[in-house]
């Protein structure tokens, strides 16, 4: 008799279900080791200082002042090595994620990319590109994650009727995420250029001045009455560099003046940066120094001695 080979054939006895067992000595899981955990690189964050006035005003009633509260997370994941069916690449492979918590805005964010966040990562990723030295790195690639925790609304919520459209909180955005990238980036241990801080300045017209246009450093949209141009950079202040210029509105005559504003307002940020970058290594070399200090303090029966440290 031929087999049937179109088909699986069962088994001529009876069988029954596996039943796996944990023995009661020994967790349900094992916990995972240290190359199956996705870890990350390097991360940072990014929040605005808050202002005593605005946190006091904040508190004593249910609509938020108008201010900025920008806060945001990135993580890096890199350099790995590409898949072995990957075309060989003679530079490190770039790829940027920027994507919008669900809470971050007023109105809810669905879960997949839009078109404003797919913008940002393109953005960012110019941005990153004139920074990282890639030659260093053949066949292999990083991936920078960021998550906007709390965005820039358009303007405050809290007046519908003043509340103006266009996108203009996604500038302030961008600069934010230029910023905790570099930091990021340092954090993992990637060689670049220089740290990129990210600036924003926009020429904006309020009622309060008569209607006279007026150049605003980091403009919070919910702060004034129009916006009527915008301006965000991605700034090198060591080469003197632009890496990214993304211009939106009519600025009109004062083109060059408001880049050049931007251009302060991301000296202004990197300055913040820096010191951030300085205090983290510190941390950094300090958790090293104990931990060699701690192995070293043990005898040959695994025990720890007292360590006494003085700053």
């Amino acid at each position: 008799m031929q087999a049937d080979r179109r088909r699986l054939n069962p088994p001529a006895g009876g069988t029954a279900p596996p039943i796996f067992a944990t023995p009661p000595n020994q967790p349900p899981f094992p916990a995972p080791s240290a190359a199956e955990k996705q870890t990350s690189t390097g991360s940072s964050s990014y929040e605005p200082a808050s202002c005593p006035q605005h946190q006091q005003a904040s508190e004593n009633i249910l609509v938020p002042a108008q201010r900025s509260s920008l806060k945001i997370t990135c993580t890096v994941h890199g350099p790995r090595p590409l898949p072995r069916n990957a075309q060989f690449s003679p530079n490190l492979l770039l790829s940027t994620h920027v994507k919008y918590a669900p809470f971050a805005t007023r109105n809810r964010r669905g879960y997949v990319r839009d078109s404003s966040e797919r913008d940002l990562g393109a953005h960012l990723d110019t941005a990153l590109r004139g920074v990282i030295i890639g030659e260093r790195w053949p066949k292999s690639g990083v991936e920078v994650v960021i998550t906007v925790l709390e965005g820039e609304e358009d303007g405050w919520w809290g007046d519908e009727a003043g509340r103006q459209e266009g996108g203009w909180g996604m500038m302030g955005v961008l600069a934010g995420c230029i910023t905790v990238a570099s930091a990021a980036l340092v954090d993992a241990g990637i060689d670049c250029v220089d740290v990129i801080s990210g600036g924003v300045a926009a020429v904006v017209q309020d009622a309060e001045h008569k209607g006279e246009r007026q150049l605003v450093l980091d403009p919070c949209p919910a702060e004034h009455g129009k916006l009527r141009a915008a301006c965000v950079v991605g700034y090198l202040q060591s080469r003197d560099e632009l890496t990214e210029c993304w211009i939106k509105g009519d600025a009109g005559v004062e083109v060059e003046s408001l880049v050049d504003e931007a251009v302060k307002a991301a000296s202004l940020s990197r300055t913040v940066l820096v010191e951030a970058i300085k205090e983290s290594v510190q941390m950094k070399i300090q958790n090293e120094e104990v931990q060699d200090v701690n192995g070293r303090a043990k005898d040959g029966k695994g025990t720890k001695r007292d360590v006494e440290m003085t700053g």
